[in-house]
């Protein structure tokens, strides 16, 4: 029985690409802030401290998740994008009017990250995971997963041309004014069942699945793959900007090579939706995490020229996050769709506790060494690490309550 969750096909897909914008919005946003770095500084905030700060930043985005995902379930979903998208456009219109650590940390450091967490990966995926065929799950999280991109693709040149021709502050703001529309898509994002969302759905309460889940070995391998992922995506949108100054190129290809990665994050994420119809899972994760150890090696060992950054950010927009529809469509597999926002936001938060980690300390090495060298071979082991924990994941489909539990 399908219940109001379920609506007409065509209703689903309309949730599924206001999904997708609503997506472009917070994460394009959330993945440009790395070019705000070395302009903050100029107020007197060293690189380590803002660093620290949009580390803490990375943890909310993802603590945050889960909890959302809770509270989606009490008060429904529009009313926890609608909040997200007011915290997010608060948090960054007052970022320019703060002079100290403990209010930058206030503003972009928590109430814009939890904003962002309200309107990203999890709640959105899960949202529409109950709107579609369990076949077709995937697909549609590479789709939304795909508006990501696109934000980074349209976010990361726009707030450096706005930084470049009006200064940072109102390159922030022009991010605040963004952040409202996600307020008129929220809606269409989540469909027209949304007051009854969870209506007709016979699976078993949270409660009932968090002691399964947290005892499968599973389920922790894909914590510790998308820690890694975590690590490798926010110090490279934190960190790139301050890599392409060291390696004496513009100012300028930062934000070039930050929308290449969200272009070629486009392809590589369809790409990925396509194959999860043909192939397992865990393997496509399994390649993605390989590739990365690859590009990255190929890049310390190139000559650092235009050529080099723009094809090594290509390549790793391929795999950018790629691994995002991948993680959910797995989390789904083995725990169906009606609790896919809190458990794939948990493991979304092992995902940011990384990107805490990565943001940070890139900001310790840099002030300590001058350079990256030692993040971008630590960044190379924890992809090979993501890509051994990825291997014994099982694709066990879930079982209907009243049959035993999956492990």
């Amino acid at each position: 029985m399908s219940g109001p969750s379920r609506p007409a096909a065509g209703m689903s897909w309309v949730a599924v690409l206001a999904s997708a914008a609503l997506l472009a919005i917070t994460t394009g946003t959330r993945q440009s802030l790395g070019l705000f770095v070395r302009p903050l500084a100029t107020t007197g905030l060293g690189i380590e401290t803002i660093s620290l700060i949009l580390a803490i930043g990375q943890f909310f985005w993802g603590a945050s998740q889960p909890a959302f995902g809770i509270l989606a379930e009490r008060i429904g979903t529009l009313r926890v994008l609608l909040l997200g998208g007011i915290l997010l456009a608060v948090g960054l219109a007052l970022t320019p009017f703060v002079s100290s650590a403990g209010g930058l940390l206030a503003s972009l450091g928590i109430l814009s990250a939890v904003g962002c967490g309200a309107g990203s990966f999890s709640l959105l995926i899960g949202a529409v995971s109950r709107r579609v065929p369990p076949a077709q799950q995937p697909m549609a999280a590479a789709w939304i997963n795909v508006g990501g991109s696109i934000g980074q693709l349209v976010f990361a040149p726009l707030s450096q041309a706005v930084i470049a021709a009006a200064g940072w502050a109102s390159g922030m703001w022009t991010l605040a004014g963004a952040a409202l529309v996600t307020l008129l898509i929220a809606r269409p994002a989540v469909g027209a069942g949304a007051a009854t969302e969870h209506a007709g759905d016979p699976a078993p309460p949270l409660r009932e699945l968090l002691r399964p889940a947290f005892s499968s070995r599973s389920y922790w391998y894909l914590h510790l793959g998308f820690f890694t992922c975590g690590f490798h995506i926010a110090f490279l949108v934190t960190h790139l900007p301050s890599e392409v100054a060291l390696c004496g190129l513009s100012g300028s290809a930062a934000g070039i090579a930050l929308g290449i990665i969200g272009f070629m994050n486009i392809a590589g994420t369809l790409s990925i939706g396509w194959l999860s119809r043909r192939l397992p899972l865990r393997n496509l994760l399994v390649t993605l995490y390989l590739l990365r150890v690859a590009a990255i090696g190929l890049y310390l060992l190139s000559p650092k020229t235009l050529f080099t950054l723009y094809a090594f950010a290509a390549v790793l927009g391929l795999t950018w996050l790629a691994t995002v529809p991948l993680t959910a469509g797995l989390v789904s597999k083995l725990y169906g769709s009606r609790h896919v926002s809190t458990l794939f936001g948990l493991t979304f938060l092992s995902h940011q506790i990384g990107g805490f980690f990565g943001a940070w300390l890139g900001g310790v090495a840099v002030s300590l060494t001058g350079n990256y060298h030692w993040i971008w071979g630590l960044d190379m082991v924890l992809a090979a690490l993501a890509a051994i924990a990825t291997l014994p994941v099982r694709e066990a489909v879930f079982i209907p309550p009243g049959a035993a539990a999956v492990r």
